[in-house]
């Protein structure tokens, strides 16, 4: 499993872009200087990975207003991933990139891989606009995603990397914040054990 704060692996693969009905390559690394959250998912035309596509893509605008890119990624071809939007309601409605991952490196990469199935698990990677990872989750393939928590993390975690402090003094997120709350001022070592 990759580490926060680690240089997020770069890729080169194959891309379903639904907004221009179009299939070209696409690397990570082009994506630099943005935000950017993974969404990986079991495998196409599967139940709950319609809804978090979906899900994703009631967000996606609000993503993009902040300076992210989202990309969906599973070990399916890029054409399996054409005919999934052609075909699935859910699908349909998706304007951001469908990465496919046939060789199975990208989830390797990622730590993603299910060596049971050969199939992508369910998981979220937010990176940031220096290539760094800084948020990872994966849980049981029958759980969607809660993208409401996903924005919130990415708006909590914007709001780090804006403001990073020092050793001594810096600004932390409370569980429970939403964007336009107060943070928490930490001073070390005033602070320690007063919270």
């Amino acid at each position: 499993m990759i580490e926060i704060g680690s240089p997020a692996p770069n890729f080169t693969a194959n891309a379903f872009f639904p907004a221009e009905n179009a299939v070209r390559k696409l690397s990570l690394s082009e994506l630099r200087g943005k935000w950017v959250v993974m969404t990986f998912h079991p495998g196409d035309f599967t139940f709950v990975c319609a809804t978090d596509l979906q899900a994703f893509q009631n967000y996606y605008d609000r993503f993009k207003a902040e300076g992210a890119e989202i990309l969906a990624i599973s070990t399916d071809s890029v054409y399996s991933h054409k005919v999934w939007w052609e075909t699935s309601p859910r699908v349909s409605k998706v304007r951001y990139p469908l990465v496919e991952d046939i060789s199975k490196s990208i989830s390797s990469a990622y730590g993603f891989l299910n060596s049971q199935t050969g199939m992508t698990r369910r998981g979220t990677v937010i990176v940031d606009p220096d290539g760094n990872v800084q948020y990872i989750s994966v849980f049981n393939d029958r759980l969607g995603k809660d993208v409401g928590h996903v924005y919130n993390a990415f708006q909590g975690l914007k709001y780090i990397y804006s403001h990073p402090g020092s050793p001594q003094e810096f600004e932390i997120i409370p569980a429970e914040w939403r964007a336009g709350q107060p943070t928490l001022v930490i001073k070390v070592p005033d602070d320690i054990g007063k919270l």
